[in-house]
């Protein structure tokens, strides 16, 4: 079977500043996959072009064997938290109920189906009993779940996830994680952002490692070597009693990160 998505020499570039470059690299159905590297590697920027948020300078990403701008099919984003305007006068329960609408349908009116899956979506993430509140008035951990509901409620193929464990509380953490546990039986291909290289070794079947190019990818143990983990970090990590130690200063309040040997 082939890849689900298949990213052949993709580059992306900000005027004159490449945030990534020629990256190659397949992703197979169903997988649920670490994207980790420091700051400013690239992953913010590799998932928008995932979801056509950001053109290609070159390269293509192709889904099913089709090139990504012909997919029809549902692909949920969430993106990090400070990029969403919370401000803006909407309600939980309207957030969700943007899961239900696609190009497509865009004057449709919800339906009993469409109502069905956006409660079992505010359900599962466990805020039903916010679906009146302003999503502005929420806590970070309130508001992160929320936008998973919205997500679920796409009943996505693939899901794509920027950074969704910063800033939230044990809790939703763990609801985020539970979460991703029953999407691995529906098959959906699972894509996370994470400075947390214990959760990425742990939890994921596969690691993708950046630092702008592509530094290594497959199993956690193939990936997390001392020269890959030197090539994506250089000097934010060190060898101590002869164990590769990451510091991440920025992402995990300056902790030591024991990430292998």
């Amino acid at each position: 079977m082939p890849d689900l998505l298949e990213l052949r020499e993709v580059s992306v570039a900000y005027g004159n500043r490449i945030a990534l470059d020629s990256v190659t690299l397949g992703i197979a159905h169903g997988a649920q996959v670490a994207v980790v590297g420091p700051n400013g590697a690239g992953k913010s920027t590799l998932f928008k072009a995932l979801v056509g948020l950001l053109p290609l300078t070159r390269g293509e990403i192709r889904l099913h064997g089709r090139p990504v701008s012909e997919w029809q099919g549902p692909v949920a984003y969430v993106p990090q938290r400070e990029e969403v305007d919370w401000r803006f006068p909407v309600t939980v329960y309207d957030v969700v109920a943007m899961g239900r609408y696609r190009p497509s349908r865009w004057l449709r009116r919800l339906n009993p189906e469409d109502r069905r899956i956006i409660a079992e979506s505010l359900e599962q993430l466990e805020v039903s009993s916010l679906a009146s509140r302003p999503i502005g008035e929420l806590s970070g951990g309130q508001q992160q779940r929320v936008f998973l509901a919205r997500a679920l409620a796409q009943q996505p193929h693939i899901l794509v996830l920027d950074e969704p464990f910063t800033g939230v509380d044990l809790a939703t953490r763990e609801a985020i994680l539970e979460l991703l546990k029953g999407l691995r039986a529906r098959e959906v291909t699972v894509l996370v952002s994470t400075h947390d290289l214990d959760l990425a070794s742990q939890r994921f079947d596969e690691v993708v490692l950046l630092n702008r190019r592509l530094v290594a990818a497959g199993d956690p143990q193939h990936v997390f070597t001392g020269r890959h983990l030197q090539q994506a970090f250089g000097g934010q990590m060190m060898v101590v009693d002869g164990k590769v130690i990451v510091v991440d200063q920025c992402c995990q309040g300056g902790r030591e990160r024991e990430v292998g040997r």
